[in-house]
């Protein structure tokens, strides 16, 4: 891997608790401490309230390890969140590999590069794929699609949005093809990937779907890659036994 992963979050409390857990060195499968070696930024979008924004800002400029976003944080923004993700990942941050998550997994990192060893730097989605998923056609339903939104009986494979990998190549058509107007929004941000990476795969290029059901776990097992639905007491407790114990593993 050439230069080192690049990790970016979207709020700032989450960050910092993030910062001084899973993203500070970590005991190897031999119990010997790792050197950090995560570049990161957080992504921040704009808050509401202009007394905020402002704080952020000076934070900003004080840290330099924030990127404000220009827009404001709403659900139905979160596709426009991993564009810009994936333009910072290849514009300005240059990953071979960029990792989307949500701010409330744990993610063994030492874990995640292990396993792409072996894995193509390009054509890449590796996390837990879903394949020919049906849209949800139930109005009362949190992720509704309609037949105007969605025409299709299925969906094309998708990676679940609390954590998953793409290659550079892929960011750098999505940059493209919002830069051109060429993609295909979508308001579920993980099919949305899904969906591009379709248009990336029809225009010749070969795709790698890499399913492991490692990035969808509770924490409450060892063999994972990314926790989610983690609090901050949970997310301090698998660090915490992590560095004691060796192993990340806490059960409600």
């Amino acid at each position: 891997m050439t230069g080192p992963p690049r990790m970016v979050f979207t709020r700032r409390i989450e960050k910092d608790l993030i910062d001084c857990s899973w993203l500070t060195p970590w005991p190897n499968r031999h119990g010997e401490p790792q050197r950090r070696f995560l570049a990161r930024r957080a992504c921040l979008i704009l808050h509401k309230n202009k007394e905020v924004n402002f704080k952020l800002w000076k934070e900003a400029e004080a840290y330099g390890d924030i990127q404000l976003m220009p827009f404001v944080d709403y659900y139905s923004l979160l596709t426009y969140k991993t564009i810009a993700i994936c333009i910072l990942g290849t514009k300005i941050l240059r990953a071979k590999y960029i990792m989307k998550m949500d701010d409330d997994a744990f993610v063994r990192v030492d874990e995640v590069l292990s396993s792409l060893k072996g894995k193509p730097s390009n054509g890449l989605l590796y996390g837990h794929i879903s394949f020919e998923s049906t849209p949800h056609r139930d109005k009362d339903n949190k992720w509704f699609i309609s037949d105007e939104e969605w025409p299709h009986s299925s969906y094309p494979p998708w990676a679940h949005g609390p954590g998953y990998i793409i290659s550079q190549d892929i960011a750098r058509f999505i940059v493209q093809g919002h830069k051109e107007r060429d993609l295909t929004l979508f308001k579920l941000e993980d099919v949305a990937v899904g969906i591009w990476i379709n248009q990336y795969e029809t225009s010749g290029k070969k795709i790698e779907y890499s399913n492991d059901d490692r990035f969808y776990n509770a924490g409450c097992d060892t063999d994972y890659m990314l926790a989610h639905y983690q609090n901050p007491r949970m997310m301090l407790c698998l660090w915490e036994k992590l560095q004691k114990e060796h192993k990340a593993e806490c059960c409600e």
